[in-house]
């Protein structure tokens, strides 16, 4: 289970730490099954995604450094991202088999 205490950050309603990882050994934080379950998906061993550098807006609110958006679908596309991490994950168990 995760730790999603105040250390989390919430980012285009995708959480990650401190550090704007979805999976961070230093701070014992993963958030690869709250994040799967909001987008709808079963959660899965996956790699955990990044998020690009940001910044916060006089609201709060995290917005990419590169397009300046707090929606940004090319940087914060989360569901697309989890989606490519998915079949990524399933593309290498089928290799180990």
């Amino acid at each position: 289970m995760s730790d999603t205490s105040a250390n989390s950050v919430e980012i285009n309603d995708a959480l990650f730490c401190q550090h704007f990882k979805e999976v961070c050994a230093v701070c014992s934080f993963d958030g690869r099954e709250e994040n799967d379950a909001f987008f709808g998906f079963d959660p899965i061993d996956r790699e955990g995604l990044e998020a690009p550098p940001s910044s916060v807006n006089k609201e709060g609110q995290h917005q990419c450094k590169k397009h300046g958006s707090t929606a940004c679908s090319q940087c914060y596309g989360w569901k697309k991202q989890i989606t490519r991490a998915r079949t990524a994950a399933k593309k290498a168990g089928k290799k180990s088999s």
